[in-house]
């Protein structure tokens, strides 16, 4: 919650700043976003890289929970496509780009803003964020109604890190392998599922 505030927070503040036009055009105009990207992506890649503990927890996993991502895929694009008939400015592809952030809103808000422009790019950040802080607000009551493998699916990207905590506390440290698998795999497919759909 509090990472996601903080996120929020920068996001504000630079709009307010590119309002008031502090900046010159030049910066705005430029490949900056770009870099960051590649900053961004570089940096995922090492977190992944030297996390060689979770290389050795995948290999405990029931081979039943390995397809637990695809269900994760399947069911937010199900929900992507029902939104998606409310909204007739956008295609369905459109649609599904945002959707394929999975709660990662750093990249992919990022990733659209370059094929989208930025308007799109916010729609994104605000999407991925409110899955997250919904995510961690609801857990409990998805459990309840829905099992224990709910949050870990409704967490997306972030069930490896923002909403590991609240994952275990309400579905059991049993499942603490699932989810950090369940984030690690959400993580890898975010920027090729994003780029497919906004290359279409």
């Amino acid at each position: 919650m509090k990472s996601s505030l903080i996120i929020l927070s920068f996001f504000a503040a630079g709009l307010l700043l590119g309002i008031s036009r502090i900046f010159p055009a030049e910066w705005v105009q430029s490949n900056l976003s770009f870099y960051v990207l590649c900053l961004l992506m570089f940096s995922v890649g090492i977190s992944i890289g030297q996390d060689r503990n979770a290389f050795r927890q995948f290999r405990s996993l029931s081979p039943r929970m390995l397809f637990l991502p695809v269900m994760t895929v399947f069911g937010t694009y199900l929900g992507v496509v029902v939104v998606g008939l409310f909204f007739r400015d956008r295609t369905l592809t459109e649609c599904l780009a945002v959707g394929s952030g999975f709660g990662y809103y750093s990249l992919s808000s990022i990733l659209i803003t370059q094929y989208k422009g930025v308007e799109f790019g916010t729609i994104a950040l605000l999407a991925n964020i409110f899955r997250e802080i919904l995510t961690l607000l609801l857990a409990p009551w998805m459990v309840k109604y829905f099992g224990k493998l709910a949050p870990i699916s409704a967490g997306g990207a972030t069930t490896m890190d923002t909403t590991f905590p609240v994952i275990v506390r309400n579905s059991g440290k049993e499942y603490s392998i699932v989810s950090i698998y369940h984030g690690f795999v959400m993580d890898f497919s975010v920027p090729f599922l994003v780029t497919l759909f906004c290359s279409i």
